[in-house]
């Protein structure tokens, strides 16, 4: 190598070392969050397990709970959320207006949406499947739907999933379509559907829900379809992109590593180098995100990492009684796989 070339290369080397080390600028829906003192989190208008709202006006859920973990990040308290209940035609036109900042609402991720809305999928919070909600009894199979009425909800990929299953295997199924989550299980219980169809949880949650005896409904054992349900961010905010990114996956990274609401405090002592990485300990990874090093300790210590998230809101101890299945991590079978947060 020639000296000069050796020389770039040093030079090269070292601006990456210097960039590397700098804080990262906060961006600006991080500052709009701060002035104003709350994440704007659009959810749910009520999904048992996911995000629901009690008569105290106090949100719960798998989703609800990835919103107190931002907040708990970038405001140091996890109550700093305002709730914005969204249908499903709704929760994109709010998320592109700035209505909100996130929008956190078992929403799947497809090219189709990632590639013409103007926003970004943060990453996977629950794998799922589209499956089919049926009264006990005679119907145990999805391929004994023909020229059945199945209701379902507009605006959402179940529609089209419908339509698509039903053309593949010749089954002339008749969608009764409805814009309102609430008017789609209504008329399912009500008997004017013969079949219900949505996520594999949300059946699980409306079974709970609102059936007025869950054991007399059943969810047909095939799944239709993919849906990776996870939290959206619009584009061109990349340190905002970047945080609620890695909230997730250190939520994620943190029941690998056995840090719990519980011991996050005492782990903050852990020899575990990773360990020291993740709780600002031994570094401090906050600065290249704009925040304090303690930013993923406090999320932690908020609501838990994904497994208690998890378990606590529609795991097997609960009404939705869901096994971890393809949500558990890739070390114990399933597809929960964390980038290194290193």
């Amino acid at each position: 190598m020639k000296m000069n070339s050796l020389k770039l290369a040093v030079m090269s080397l070292g601006a990456v070392a210097a960039l590397t080390s700098l804080p990262a600028h906060a961006g600006k829906t991080l500052d709009a969050i701060k002035s104003r003192g709350q994440v704007i989190c659009g959810v749910n208008t009520g999904l048992a397990g996911f995000s629901q709202a009690d008569a105290s006006g106090n949100w719960t859920g798998l989703d609800a709970d990835y919103c107190k973990a931002l907040a708990a990040a970038v405001l140091s308290d996890p109550t700093k959320v305002k709730w914005v209940p969204l249908n499903a035609q709704q929760r994109f036109t709010a998320l592109q207006s700035g209505e909100v900042d996130v929008l956190s609402r078992n929403t799947t991720n497809t090219l189709t949406r990632d590639a013409s809305l103007g926003l970004s999928f943060v990453g996977v919070n629950y794998y799922d499947g589209q499956g089919f909600l049926v009264p006990k009894g005679k119907i145990t199979s999805a391929k004994q739907l023909k020229g059945a009425t199945v209701c379902v909800q507009s605006g959402t990929t179940t529609e089209k999933n419908l339509t698509d299953y039903s053309r593949a295997n010749k089954l002339n199924i008749k969608p009764v379509v409805f814009e309102k989550l609430e008017a789609s299980t209504g008329a399912y219980f009500s008997g004017r559907c013969q079949a219900y169809t949505t996520d594999a949880s949300g059946l699980a949650s409306t079974r709970a829900k609102e059936a007025k005896d869950p054991a007399a409904h059943v969810i047909l054992p095939e799944l239709i379809s993919k849906e990776p349900l996870g939290p959206m961010v619009r584009r061109g905010d990349d340190e905002w992109f970047a945080i609620t990114k890695w909230v997730l996956n250190g939520l994620i990274e943190a029941e690998e590593y056995g840090i719990t609401a519980a011991n996050v405090e005492e782990m903050k002592k852990s020899t575990d180098p990773q360990v020291g990485r993740m709780l600002g300990s031994t570094e401090d990874l906050g600065k290249l995100l704009g925040l304090d090093k303690e930013w993923l300790a406090r999320s932690i210590k908020a609501v838990g990492n994904y497994g208690e998230i998890f378990e606590r809101n529609v795991g097997p101890k609960t009404p939705l009684n869901l096994p971890r299945g393809k949500n558990a991590l890739w070390s114990n079978g399933g597809f929960l796989y964390a980038p290194p947060l290193r």
